[in-house]
């Protein structure tokens, strides 16, 4: 059967409908350019690629140091700025290059450069009261990530919802580490490793959810 618009179609074949269409169109469109792509794009040959990475990562850790060291001295665990900088390094490289970029800043930690809170690094803060939010960070950074190229970071309220879940797993693992591995026990754990921070959390998870997407319709308006 021939229809009105040039479509051909079998006999018993139906033609999909409009939601399927829908659907199809929303799975093709679902993996969203990183901010960090649209800003230094990928070069057509891959020939920058690696550079580019190493690029990024290093000014990553970098940001995630100076972050570390604006720090407010509390029993444990310090209050920093680092959560902020871990969801929006997350929501601007994506969930392969923010994930990368806090294993090599827990890496650079480890092998004794000074780029936590405190004033070294080694192996210390890895296994004392922080190692859980340390940990945290790239479960955060990979969740943040994975939802931003889905498209959660064009939107204020996506990308808090995003930001907001990263907060959660940076947190509970804080919080499971101090109860369990430091063995403070639970309602201990909670006063000194959650109640502390949630407000300064819904802080910082306001001014990322609100930066990146403001820096992204800029980006797309200067295309």
């Amino acid at each position: 059967m021939v229809y009105a618009n040039g479509v051909t179609r079998a006999p018993g074949m139906n033609l999909p409908s409009v939601s399927l269409r829908a659907t199809l169109f929303a799975m093709i469109a679902a993996i969203v350019v990183p901010l960090a792509a649209l800003l230094w794009p990928h070069r057509a040959d891959g020939s920058s690629g690696l550079l580019r990475s190493v690029i990024l990562i290093v000014l990553g850790t970098a940001l995630l140091t100076l972050s570390a060291k604006v720090n407010l001295p509390l029993p444990y665990v310090p209050m920093t700025l680092q959560t902020l900088v871990v969801l929006m390094i997350g929501a601007a490289y994506g969930w392969r290059l923010g994930s990368a970029t806090l294993i090599a800043y827990l890496a650079e930690g480890a092998i004794g450069l000074p780029v936590f809170a405190g004033p070294v690094g080694g192996l210390a803060p890895l296994v004392g009261p922080t190692a859980g939010y340390l940990f945290g960070f790239v479960a955060a950074a990979f969740v943040t990530g994975w939802l931003a190229e889905r498209g959660w970071d064009r939107s204020v309220f996506w990308l808090f919802a995003a930001m907001a879940l990263g907060h959660i797993l940076i947190l509970a693992a804080g919080f499971g580490w101090l109860a369990f591995g430091v063995k403070l026990g639970v309602e201990k754990a909670w006063l000194v490793g959650i109640a502390p921070f949630i407000a300064a959390s819904l802080i910082k998870n306001a001014l990322g959810a609100a930066l990146v997407p403001a820096i992204r319709r800029i980006v797309d308006r200067r295309d």
